[in-house]
């Protein structure tokens, strides 16, 4: 039996009713936010550091509190760079970073009038209230929660793994032309089974180096999407991403052959979201590349590309690890290490340009030429 029969139901039905088939950018929607049915939706055990806890992963915040004292840094310099007294938080998860930026920020005087946190999962929401009122509670009232973007804002934008959860197009190639990769139902075998299906497409990667024969890879549609509503909604401020991925000549390197779909549950990755719909992650790799244009093209300036070590370096890391003990230096180290986290995640900021400043978190290692 399904493990969300009603979520696979839902899908089921979509697919019929659009033909027999949906692209994969509306499967993995459901599969993560439909509403009471999808991962991210319809519960808030995604985050932990062990398998034993019921989550699936764990995020820098929850690794290191050390993570959150140097973004903070960074985060302060912008708001007073920019003028602006507010902080908004794209996908908080648990609620760590949360707490570990107002209470930084505080520490460090560069006090916010509202920190608003953008999250569409009630549950999640329900989880980070609690966790705000038990470790900040003298700070907990200056958060605020809404689902969707106002037309106009200011303030710093924080984003930690919002990018990769954002639903992407697959595309395959097949030698001669490129398809668009979809899900179909497989209604033989008694219950339906959800299959690839591919279709011909306009749609391409943005440069062809070369693809072979069998290559999938992905569009990421919505992230570009996302970040020119963001900038046109931003009149004042500054955005920070952080994520996993890479600048477009490694993203679509031909090499890649199977893209970077992937799915995590229990600590472990798999590379079928056809299975277990609505119960693990599906995320793939940012397109740094197309970020920054989407950015750029709606006003936006770069203000800095690097990989996650040197940004936290850059925001004082070092001098946090000299007086963290033991067991905080070595949870701390894999936010750094290269195997870890330290190169495989970057950050990507930006800023109106009538607010133009140097990030500290960009000044040393910048990357932006690789874009």
């Amino acid at each position: 039996m399904p493990a969300v029969p009603a979520l696979d139901a839902l899908i089921a039905d979509e697919i019929r009713r659009s033909g027999g088939w949906i692209g994969f950018e509306r499967f993995m929607a459901l599969a993560l936010y439909q509403p009471g049915l999808g991962y991210y939706s319809g519960g808030d055990r995604q985050f932990g550091a062990l398998p034993s806890s019921g989550s699936d992963f764990i995020t820098a915040p929850e690794l290191s509190p050390l993570y959150g004292r140097a973004l903070a840094r960074q985060v302060a310099q912008a708001l007073a760079a920019t003028g602006t007294r507010e902080v908004w938080e794209f996908g908080a998860g648990s609620g760590a970073l949360a707490c570990q930026l107002l209470q930084t920020l505080d520490e460090l005087g560069a006090t916010v009038d509202r920190y608003t946190i953008v999250d569409l999962s009630g549950t999640l929401r329900e989880r980070q209230r609690q966790r705000l009122a038990k470790e900040v509670p003298q700070l907990a009232d200056k958060v605020r929660w809404i689902d969707t973007l106002p037309e106009a804002f200011e303030g710093v934008v924080v984003g930690n793994e919002v990018l990769d959860a954002m639903p992407v197009v697959l595309v395959a190639w097949d030698g001669a032309q490129w398809l668009e990769r979809g899900v179909a139902l497989d209604e033989a075998a008694g219950a339906p089974q959800f299959v690839w299906a591919d279709r011909p497409t306009e749609l391409r990667p943005p440069v062809d180096l070369g693809f072979v024969p069998g290559t999938v890879t992905e569009l990421p549609r919505q992230a570009s999407a996302f970040l020119s509503t963001l900038a046109a909604a931003l009149t004042r401020g500054a955005a920070f991403f952080i994520d996993y991925g890479f600048p477009e000549h490694e993203f679509y390197h031909p090499q890649r052959t199977g893209g970077t779909l992937m799915c995590h549950r229990g600590h472990k990755a798999d590379a079928d979201p056809l299975h277990d719909v609505g119960l693990k992650d599906l995320t793939a790799h940012v397109d740094f590349t197309a970020v920054a244009l989407a950015g750029q093209d709606a006003g936006l300036e770069v203000l800095g590309y690097t990989s996650q070590a040197r940004f936290l370096f850059n925001c004082g890391l070092l001098a946090d690890l000299e007086t963290a003990d033991l067991r905080g230096r070595a949870m701390a180290q894999k936010l750094v290490t290269e195997h870890e986290m330290g190169e495989l995640f970057k950050v990507i900021g930006f800023v109106t340009e009538a607010a133009s400043f140097e990030a500290i978190g960009f000044s040393a290692g910048d990357r932006s030429h690789t874009l």
